[in-house]
């Protein structure tokens, strides 16, 4: 199969799941997700494990914005064939950090007006990071080119899913669209379309530190009552920062690769 055939098909698909969110029946916001197992206090903080383990999102971010600044003035680092692909980037880790501090503000007083500052720099840093892959796996200039429009559906699924609840029947549908068929997309694009660069293969291992995280979100009660050390919650905080990790890893350890793949890479 060609790779435009491949494209239009991912491109169809896309436009799929979009129309079935907006056709099925809205999901609400489940009443019991503010309750979370671990809520004690330390040093005057409420829900302090759930608040504090957001340094890690907020350390990885900084972390990540240090490297892709570096990286422009230093050349020890091979990352980048261009240095314009480092818009996704600069757009992912900047909302890895703000997630550091807006989930830890949601979490000082869990409720539905808090959750939009920690879902929100969420669905940027996703949609950021299907622009990088269309950016490193399909061409250029669509990648680049389709970085605003990205960025705007992720924020616009949060505060549309706000919204929603505001007027008494939640939807979290297209929430959902962006935060995991996005994530399946840039699996589908990591599998039918070639890398730029080295360490491709990087990204499976980054969705599998994310699915881990998503796993101990779930078993929040259960695996806090293995000791009453931490809660699910906080793992999954610290699981999904490593995730996050590994994106800055794979950037500081991959090579460009030289031949026919870059001609193709920056004709499109």
């Amino acid at each position: 199969m060609s790779n435009k055939r491949r494209l239009w098909i991912l491109g169809i698909l896309s436009l799929g799941m979009v129309l079935i969110a907006a056709m099925v029946p809205p999901i609400p916001q489940p009443p019991e997700y503010h309750q979370f197992a671990d809520r004690r206090s330390y040093f005057g903080i409420p829900n302090f494990f759930n608040v504090t383990s957001n340094l890690a999102f907020l350390f990885v971010g900084i972390a990540g914005l240090s490297f892709l600044l570096w990286s422009c003035l230093s050349s020890r680092y091979n990352s980048f064939i261009e240095l314009r692909e480092r818009w996704p980037y600069l757009i992912l880790f900047l909302s890895v950090a703000v997630t550091g501090i807006g989930s830890a503000y949601y979490h000082l007083a869990p409720d539905n007006s808090r959750l939009v500052w920690d879902r929100l720099p969420i669905a940027v840093a996703i949609m950021a990071l299907l622009s990088a892959a269309l950016t490193e796996r399909v061409g250029l200039r669509v990648g680049l080119r389709l970085l605003p429009m990205l960025v705007a559906m992720g924020a616009v699924s949060v505060t549309h899913w706000y919204w929603s609840e505001q007027q008494g029947a939640g939807n979290l549908n297209f929430y959902i669209v962006v935060q995991f068929y996005s994530i399946l997309l840039i699996v589908l694009l990591a599998m039918f379309f070639p890398s730029q660069y080295t360490r491709g293969a990087d990204i499976y291992l980054v969705f599998a530190w994310y699915g881990a995280a998503k796993l101990a979100e779930v078993a929040d009660r259960e695996i806090y009552d293995l000791g009453h050390l931490i809660s699910g919650h906080t793992a999954k905080h610290v699981l999904a920062a490593i995730g996050a990790y590994w994106i800055l890893r794979m950037l500081k350890k991959r090579k460009s690769l030289a031949g026919e793949l870059h001609a193709s890479y920056r004709s499109l």
